[in-house]
Parts: structure tokens; sequence; C-alpha cells
């Protein structure tokens, strides 16, 4: 169920051997999103559970379960910033309702990321889907 920007990313990762070159490539991910304004950095968006500062402002377009589905996304850790976009190639442009149904570990444990995140980074990733998916939910009973 993965969008193509996401199999791109797996792709890439499938290419690059050495796990410091993965890093890197998260990092670059991480480059190319644009910042959040500082307006925008307020307790409502900040993601709870994550080490590093974390803020999720969902862009919701349309009602009702087929609405599109996007957000931005920024962290004060550069490697965050990367997790941010890989979540935004995965789930950005689905509906609401398909946000729902991605099986998030799943596509990310074909980038081997569970193996080379530590505890902190895993269960921040984990609080990032987490809202994710509340957002979506909330969006599709709207």
């Amino acid at each position: 169920m993965a969008r193509e920007a996401f199999e791109e990313i797996a792709e890439t990762f499938e290419f690059l051997d050495d796990w410091e070159d993965r890093y890197r490539h998260v990092i670059e991910l991480g480059r190319e999103l644009p910042g959040l304004d500082e307006a925008v950095k307020v307790p409502a968006t900040k993601v709870h559970g994550c080490a590093s500062q974390v803020w999720l402002l969902p862009r919701i377009e349309g009602t009702g379960p087929q609405a599109q589905f996007d957000f931005q996304g920024e962290s004060d850790a550069m490697i965050v910033q990367g997790l941010i976009a890989i979540l935004h190639a995965l789930y950005s442009g689905l509906s609401v309702t398909q946000v729902g149904e991605v099986d998030a570990a799943a596509e990310l444990a074909r980038l081997g990321l569970n193996d080379h995140l530590s505890a902190q980074r895993s269960n921040g990733l984990r609080a990032m889907i987490e809202r994710i998916r509340l957002l979506a939910a909330e969006a599709a009973s709207a």
C-alpha cells in the first residue's frame, strides 16, 4: 500500500549497503523538508513521547473518510527530521481512511530502521505514527 515516494526511499535503502550511508540519506531527506512557522510550534502540534522536539501540523483537503491527508513536520534533531520525511512519504496523499490501514511497522521494517534506531528514537517514531493516525481518524469522522 506504500506510495511511490516511500517505494523510492525503500529502493534507495536497498542500494545503500552501509548504515552510515543510510543515516546520511535519512538526514538528507529531512533537509529537503520545509520548516514550520514558529507560530505553529505550540503544545497542540507537539508530539509527546519523543526525546527530541517534534511538531506535526495536519493539512487535510476535503471532508469525511475520503479527505486527502497531508502534514508538515519539524524536529530539532536531524535524524528525526529525516524520520518525519520518511513518514511524509509513507502517508501524505492517502485518504484519511487509508492512513489508518497502513501497516507502518511492516513498511518501516523494510528499511531496517527497527534494528538501527535507539530505543528512544523508536519510541519517538511510534509516537509520531500514533499522532498521524489520530489526526487522520479525527478528520475521517469530521
